[in-house]
């Protein structure tokens, strides 16, 4: 903080859910668990967002499954996990003795699957369920029932996996690609119910092993994330605000300083995810967070509301 500033309030909503400050781990970035413990007080970010979860266990895609590339990364992990039932018992207890305030990602192949995932949520007796305080949605899953297009690329399919979730008895957050139909599948997840969006998963891309000449994944392609994808995620941000002010938004990509979370604030998002850099500094998370506070007093800014959506003040003068 510079000196004689005050701290800034840097609490914000999601919906129905209240976070102490924006800043969040981004799914598959920190495990199941609280493996980043020994790096990271989980208590003090506004939330841990899990690796996504399905209702069954799934072994993932074969390696390799990361490769550096410029400023980020691709991965083809291919949603790798115990299932939700063992992430109950094995996981959740340890997140929620850290302080977490957890959010639960979960995935399917089919609506069916989304519906077993939110029905295990709605029927856990674990008493560290009082800690999860919100559902991310990842549609950006391949949909078996539709030649494995994915649900996120199809407004109809979008709505329908959310409605698919509304036993899960947790607030959900609807974790989207950026499309073209950006802003028209947003609008169909809100009316399956969710309460917010996460913008945006990794972009789809492909690195190819020139010697060997033929993908060099595991799994062929995979997600790009990291640095250069900030610009396109701010983009898709800026333009669902635009289109759906009242629809709280968490920006997700390229996110790994404070200054980042400042311009995705500004496009319209009310809270941020690290993700991509946690894996050069498993302490990201919690540096964006302290930047962001420092940029906040250094600009006499007391609030957060003073600079959600504020690139869109000019548009409307």
């Amino acid at each position: 903080m510079t000196r004689g500033s005050q701290e800034p309030e840097l609490e914000t909503a999601i919906g129905s859910v209240r976070l102490p400050n924006p800043v969040m781990t981004a799914s598959g970035t920190v495990g199941h668990g609280a493996e980043l413990a020994r790096y990271l007080d989980y208590s003090e970010l506004g939330a841990v967002v899990v690796k996504s979860l399905a209702s069954y266990e799934w072994p993932g895609n074969p390696p390799p499954r990361v490769h550096p590339v410029s400023a980020g990364m691709i991965n083809s992990v291919g949603l790798q996990g115990p299932g939700l039932l063992r992430w109950l018992d094995d996981e959740l207890p340890e997140l929620a003795e850290s302080g977490a305030r957890v959010v639960v990602s979960i995935w399917g192949r089919s609506l069916d699957d989304y519906a077993a995932a939110a029905d295990q949520l709605a029927t856990a007796m674990s008493p560290a369920m009082e800690a999860v305080i919100a559902a991310e949605i990842n549609v950006s899953c391949p949909n078996l029932e539709d030649r494995g297009r994915m649900f996120s690329h199809s407004a109809a399919m979008t709505e329908a996996a959310l409605a698919a979730t509304a036993t899960c008895g947790l607030p959900r957050w609807a974790k989207l690609s950026a499309t073209g139909d950006l802003v028209e599948i947003a609008a169909a997840a809100i009316e399956g119910g969710a309460e917010a969006l996460t913008l945006i998963n990794t972009l789809l891309g492909m690195v190819i092993d020139t010697e060997a000449r033929k993908p060099l994944l595991g799994g062929g392609g995979g997600g790009v994330s990291g640095r250069a994808m900030g610009p396109v995620a701010v983009r898709a941000v800026y333009d669902v605000h635009a289109a759906l002010p009242d629809v709280p938004i968490i920006g997700v990509g390229g996110i790994a300083t404070g200054a980042d979370a400042v311009e995705m604030l500004m496009a319209g998002a009310r809270a941020v995810q690290v993700g991509t850099a946690t894996f050069a500094d498993p302490r990201a998370p919690a540096k964006v967070l302290r930047e962001l506070a420092r940029w906040c007093a250094a600009r006499r800014v007391s609030r957060l509301d003073e600079l959600i959506g504020a690139a869109h003040e000019q548009d409307d003068a």
